[in-house]
């Protein structure tokens, strides 16, 4: 597993990764080798290079803040942890697609509904078909605003997994 975490404001890349009963642990793409095990809730203990810490972990007690609080002995870190996929499915998320874009059909089933014509201008999101697959319908949206430069399916035709269905420019 790989994580962005900020500690003390510095940005670090952690990845984790079990070998047996040890957690082989990469800081900033330095190698550690870590015993790790949870005595409590939120309480681990942690036995790096022959040294034993206890490590507190609690989310952060301020009102509208998400993170956590690390505790270890007398020092006291704040860490905002941030794993890349949700970061690159927000990203992508929020981000259109570039370039001319193959609309392909998710599933096998049969367009019921055309709901734009070649020549349309769209927006991003916007519904382009409806299929119909296992008496579900589904909306198939435009991943970009743009142009329907050409539909490829008419009303009542039967489509295949990864069937081209439009091309957005």
């Amino acid at each position: 597993m790989k994580l962005g975490i900020e500690l003390g404001g510095k940005p670090h890349t952690v990845e984790l990764v079990r070998v047996g009963e040890r957690l082989r642990c990469f800081l900033d793409g330095k190698g550690l080798e870590a015993d790790a095990v949870e005595v409590a809730p939120g309480v681990y203990s942690i036995l790096i290079g022959g040294e034993s810490f206890e490590v507190r972990v609690e989310p952060r007690a301020e009102a509208g803040v998400a993170g956590l609080r690390v505790v270890v002995g007398s020092r006291e870190f704040s860490a905002d942890v941030r794993d890349p996929r949700q970061w690159r499915r927000q990203r992508d998320a929020a981000a259109e697609a570039e370039g001319r874009q193959r609309v392909l059909a998710p599933m096998p089933g049969k367009i019921i509904r055309v709901l734009v014509k070649a020549g349309d201008s769209i927006e991003m999101k916007q519904g382009l078909v409806v299929v119909e697959a296992m008496k579900m319908q589904n909306e198939i949206r435009s991943p970009k605003s743009g142009t329907v430069e050409r539909l490829m399916v008419t009303e009542g035709q039967a489509v295949n997994t990864g069937e081209v269905l439009a091309i957005i420019a």
